[in-house]
């Protein structure tokens, strides 16, 4: 079951315009009873991983921006997700520092910050910028967040002959040169040179097309508002709608053929990487958690034991009070970011959508997970899409042309 698993993704990898037979199905882990049918699944780039940072915003933003340059007929790029962070973090400690140091400055980040970066600093591809300067092969920045952390902070609390000197973002930016490595000035794509903004336009992807979208209640529906998250450090709106017109939106997009980023809450007891399964059971006292796993910086690794993993059942029915109450009461927080590629429906007809993580390929379904809607509506924090992909009615509502 898991080698059919494998075809599967293999074949819908090569092109995001065929959908499985009905009768191909496919499943979370070898020995489940899980039987999911392919209703859409579109084309994405191969799955990475962060490792140990907290970069997960760009990693998946970045990996949709890539499935939309496949949507648009521009081929297969692999863009440079420490560019973003870098830039990022150039601007978040500006920020931090105006703010005298009361605000949020960590390795998180929102999907605005995407077009932020790339609006202003361009983008580059993978080949010009691999952010590992430090002689890994694999992304750490354990060391690199607590050292700028530290000069931040001795910035705000210890400036000299209190004021600011003139060159404390230069030492932010020599500890992201050493780690990171120095901005590249030029680069070369097909014999072609090019620099971050020359490149960004060659892409031709235009950040303004690309909305926020979430559903609180202490908002009013169809405005913009800032979401109160840590992590939204550039004071990004999102566009606020009632939880079955978001899920609405959700459904509608994939099957035209646009997959979203999805920035959502992965400490539930429902939550599974290894199982390859996001769900909301009834009786989530069955589900027993087993070890830690901050790799990620998260506990969403640990081993979770239940047969909820192994075979469908009756899942809690999310209504918009349950979603508000778990965010107001801290309990959907933005853990993580990702990016949704498709949907599939399970043998008693329970839809779920395909995620795409950022944690690497050792799980069942190779860095891939199915989130069940229950999981999606109680969940999400806000997704990131075109804004082609809303329904026209609903796009209308919103002020979006």
């Amino acid at each position: 079951m898991y080698r059919s698993l494998l075809i599967v993704f293999s074949f819908f990898a090569l092109s995001s315009n065929l959908s499985a037979q009905e009768t191909e199905k496919i499943t979370n882990k070898e020995g489940s009873q899980y039987q999911f049918t392919v209703v859409k699944n579109l084309e994405a780039t191969p799955v990475q991983s962060q490792g140990r940072t907290g970069t997960c915003w760009t990693f998946s933003a970045l990996s949709f921006l890539e499935s939309e340059l496949l949507r648009m007929g521009k081929g297969k790029h692999e863009l440079s997700e420490m560019w973003i962070a870098r830039n990022a973090y150039h601007d978040k400690a500006v920020n931090y520092v105006r703010m005298h140091g009361n605000f949020n400055f960590s390795a998180g980040g929102a999907f605005h910050d995407i077009p932020h970066v790339i609006k202003k600093y361009g983008i580059v591809p993978l080949s010009a910028y691999e952010g590992l300067n430090y002689g890994s092969k694999t992304h750490n920045h354990s060391e690199m967040d607590k050292m700028l952390k530290a000069i931040v902070d001795v910035v705000i609390k210890s400036p000299q002959n209190r004021v600011l000197t003139p060159v404390w973002i230069d030492a932010v930016d020599g500890v992201l040169d050493a780690y990171l490595g120095e901005v590249p000035a030029e680069f070369e794509v097909d014999g072609k040179k090019y620099n971050g903004k020359s490149y960004a336009e060659e892409l031709g992807l235009d950040m303004n097309d690309y909305v926020v979208l979430g559903s609180f209640t202490h908002h009013p529906f169809y405005e913009q508002f800032v979401l109160a998250v840590p992590d939204n450090w550039a004071f990004g709106h999102v566009y606020n709608l009632p939880l079955d017109e978001l899920m609405e939106v959700a459904e509608y997009s994939i099957n035209k053929g646009f997959s979203w980023a999805w920035a959502s809450d992965v400490s539930e007891k429902g939550f599974s990487f290894r199982d390859g399964l996001a769900i909301v059971p009834e009786d989530e006292s069955t589900i027993q958690k087993r070890g830690r796993d901050n790799a990620h910086f998260s506990n969403a690794g640990a081993e979770k034991i239940s047969d909820a993993f192994a075979q469908p059942v009756p899942e809690k029915k999310i209504t918009q009070e349950m979603r508000q109450i778990a965010y107001d009461n801290y309990q959907t927080t933005d853990d993580h970011g990702m990016h949704v590629t498709g949907m599939v429906k399970d043998q008693k007809g329970t839809k779920y959508f395909i995620v795409k993580n950022s944690w690497g390929t050792g799980n069942h379904c190779d860095g891939y997970f199915y989130a069940s809607e229950a999981f999606v509506r109680y969940k999400t924090m806000n997704i990131m899409m075109h804004k082609d992909a809303l329904p026209k009615k609903i796009a209308k509502k919103l002020g979006i042309k």
